[in-house]
């Protein structure tokens, strides 16, 4: 398991942010977005989109606060047609599952912290308001 399959199993295996988000979580190395095709539980029987979440690496660095350590960047994004109050509380429940958590001694995750949020953009190919949540994961490379 890599430290993006332990950060992801981390949020897919919290009941409370699947209660919160009814249409999912995906891992952004199996599919790109959101779509009907690629994530069907995430749209209702009216074809709107239900709250739900999509985690993506967004970038690496070979340095980390610690000697032997490097960062993975990765994005939660939280995508719904019209329940905004829900994917705001999937981000704090998402902050309060990772954010200075420890997942994995196996995997060589020293801890993952929460960096930022934006908030209230809009995904123009779904019109879609949405939140990106940025967590960076330590992670030992020695």
């Amino acid at each position: 398991m890599s430290a993006f399959s332990a950060v992801l199993a981390a949020l897919q295996n919290d009941a409370t942010l699947q209660g919160i988000l009814p249409g999912g979580v995906y891992s952004g190395l199996e599919t790109s977005d959101i779509s009907r095709q690629a994530t069907p539980a995430a749209y209702d029987e009216f074809g709107e989109v239900k709250p739900c979440g999509l985690l993506k690496v967004e970038t690496a660095t070979p340095w980390g606060p610690h000697p032997d350590t490097a960062r993975l960047y990765v994005v939660l994004w939280l995508y719904a047609q019209r329940d905004i109050a829900a994917i705001d509380a999937g981000r704090e429940r998402a902050y309060q599952v990772l954010h200075r958590q420890q997942l994995s001694t196996t995997e060589g995750i020293f801890e993952v912290r929460h960096a930022s949020d934006v908030m209230g953009t809009e995904v123009g190919g779904l019109d879609l308001p949405t939140i990106a949540s940025r967590f960076v994961v330590t992670v030992d490379r020695g």
